[in-house]
């Protein structure tokens, strides 16, 4: 079994997987203060909980957009798994042609992401990534990666309406039921989950304008699932894409 682990900034997805199939996934809090014995109880309990242990473990890789907490985690994996985990980064094979000014530069998440998406789904295709971040990455018909736009996710724009107004709360990311809301609860889901999707459809097409060609859409991250079913463009949503990638970048390097 080859567990894998993609670090983001507010959450961290880990899997395992065993010949290509995914055998479950588990959600954890990024905590930048953690030891290395603290996000290996986190793991043990989340292998457990799916009746597995780190004596299971065959192979690890890593994906991180933290690297403070990428090392304390590598070395909670060689200590407690007895594997030295493959991250994603410099110097791995991805089979992922990147055409940016500076491919070091470009995350790791949108690496496996990209790497996951032109498998299952073709090119040309715009990928998005909707964490912490909302990014979309654009793949053209060779299976060049072109290039990205990054702006603030949901969660920041959430957390920045309760923090810094004094008369709107925090709020459960649910779809309202309506556009225009009638109380406050109602009109800030309606400004996180419409409004986004509208930037979703909007960004969408002056990609598609400025490439030149349809593309296929792929969506993922942990707010892909309920923004996407509100978009008017066709969008393929998978939330397991970031672990399909690290499958496929684990087996080019083994």
């Amino acid at each position: 079994m080859v567990l894998a682990i993609d670090i983001g900034n507010t959450h961290i997805l880990l899997g395992c997987f065993e010949d290509r199939k995914i055998l479950f996934t588990e959600l954890l809090s990024t905590d930048r203060s953690y030891t290395d014995l603290e996000y290996a109880s986190l793991i043990k309990s989340a292998l457990e909980f799916n009746v597995a242990s780190f004596e299971d473990i065959e192979g690890a890789i890593i994906s991180s957009v933290v690297p403070s907490v990428t090392g304390t985690i590598k070395t909670a994996v060689e200590r407690f798994a007895n594997v030295s985990p493959i991250v994603v980064g410099p110097g791995v094979k991805t089979g992922l042609k990147i055409r940016i000014d500076n491919p070091a530069q470009l995350g790791s998440d949108l690496v496996v992401s990209a790497v996951a998406g032109i498998k299952e789904y073709g090119v040309p295709q715009i990928n998005i990534y909707m964490g912490t971040a909302t990014a979309f990455s654009l793949i053209d018909s060779e299976k060049n990666y072109l290039g990205t736009s990054i702006g603030a996710g949901m969660g920041i724009a959430a957390e920045a309406l309760s923090s810094k107004t004094s008369q709107l709360p925090n709020i459960a990311f649910e779809t309202p039921k309506k556009v225009i809301g009638t109380n406050t609860v109602d009109s800030m889901k309606s400004g996180l989950i419409c409004q986004n999707a509208a930037l979703i459809d909007g960004m969408i097409e002056r990609i598609e304008e400025e490439y030149g060609e349809e593309c296929v859409i792929v969506a993922t991250g942990r707010y892909s699932s309920l923004v996407t079913p509100l978009c008017k463009h066709k969008i393929i949503c998978d939330k397991e894409l970031i672990l399909k990638g690290l499958i496929e970048v684990y087996y080019k390097n083994c």
